[in-house]
């Protein structure tokens, strides 16, 4: 059946709560623009999740890993839970509350990174822890939490499986007797016997908390090594980018060196030219002085040529009277 893909919901389940409600009814728009009615009204359907479930949810979406990590643990705890007794139950609660305890701090790193999630001191983290021990617990919940499509908070107050099956403690001293069939006479089970079965129970417990641990410390290798990589390629993404904004600070003060070179010749040649131009002013000053000396010598030698014709002139006519 056609419906919202997986990638649509686990965005809107990312969202805040408080934008939730008008990021889903965006897409129940967009589905009827579309013309998918069957996927409008499954995305009408889905709630806003409490704050505590949408921390749950972002765990589940940003760090699938550790979420599946818990999904393993939880299996291996209740695997565990029907086999072990006394202390190796106490022993595996608290390797839990370690690994409950990281996953909180993993939430309040998110939560930071989310501008829009409350302040740290009004985080609902013991809601959050409370549905992690719930998921340890219950293989409902840790589905819906690793689904990251948690509606609210859950709680479980007890430990193992749901429902939780009928165990009575058995120690070294009393054994569980079997039913009694009507009219047989149940025998008393022989001391060696029982002793036998005490200590095989016993080995059984400590292989399983071997077991148990060894898990442990390979889910908590894988998520060191995980972060590990991550660092690592953290310090290599941040080295190169040292190394480029160096490469770029080098190349910007090669140029900067090159246009004040290029800025200090302009500056010579401009005081070239500046005297060059001082000059030229100079000689234009001073030829024009001589052009205006020589314009009036032209004319007074002109005036002084024209006198003189003029004379001849009337010389020569006073010459032709007395003849």
């Amino acid at each position: 059946m056609p419906g919202p893909s997986a990638e649509l919901v686990r965005q809107l389940y990312r969202t805040p709560p408080d934008r939730f409600v008008a990021a889903r009814d965006a897409a129940v728009a967009e589905a009827r623009r579309a013309g998918d009615a069957a996927t409008a009204r499954q995305l009408a359907r889905l709630r806003r999740p409490t704050v505590a479930a949408w921390l749950v949810n972002l765990l589940a979406i940003e760090r699938p890993e550790l979420v599946a990590d818990l999904v393993g643990l939880a299996d291996a705890l209740r695997t565990a839970q029907r086999e072990l007794r006394g202390p190796r139950l106490r022993e595996l609660s608290a390797q839990r509350r370690a690994v409950v305890a990281a996953l909180v701090a993993e939430v309040r790193t998110l939560a930071a990174g989310e501008p829009e999630a409350p302040p740290a001191g009004r985080l609902p983290l013991a809601e959050v822890e409370a549905t992690l021990n719930a998921a340890l617990s219950d293989a409902d919940v840790a589905e819906q939490v690793r689904a990251g499509r948690l509606l609210r908070s859950a709680t479980y107050a007890g430990f193992g499986e749901v429902p939780r099956p009928q165990l009575r403690l058995v120690t070294g001293d009393e054994e569980e007797p079997p039913p009694r069939r009507p009219g047989v006479q149940r025998e008393s089970p022989e001391p060696t016997s029982r002793t036998d079965r005490a200590g095989e129970r016993a080995a059984q417990a400590e292989r399983a908390a071997q077991r148990a641990a060894r898990a442990e410390r390979a889910r908590r290798r894988r998520a060191l090594d995980r972060e590990l990589d991550r660092a690592r390629a953290d310090q290599q993404r941040v080295e190169d980018e040292l190394a480029e904004a160096a490469g770029q600070e080098r190349d910007g003060v090669a140029v900067l060196d090159g246009i004040e070179t290029e800025l200090a010749e302009l500056e010579r040649r401009r005081a070239v030219a500046e005297q060059d131009l001082s000059r030229a002013k100079l000689a234009r000053r001073a030829a024009e002085r001589a052009v205006t000396v020589a314009r009036r010598r032209a004319g007074e030698v002109e005036a002084a040529v024209e006198a003189l014709v003029a004379e001849e002139g009337d010389a020569d006519a006073g010459g032709g009277a007395a003849d």
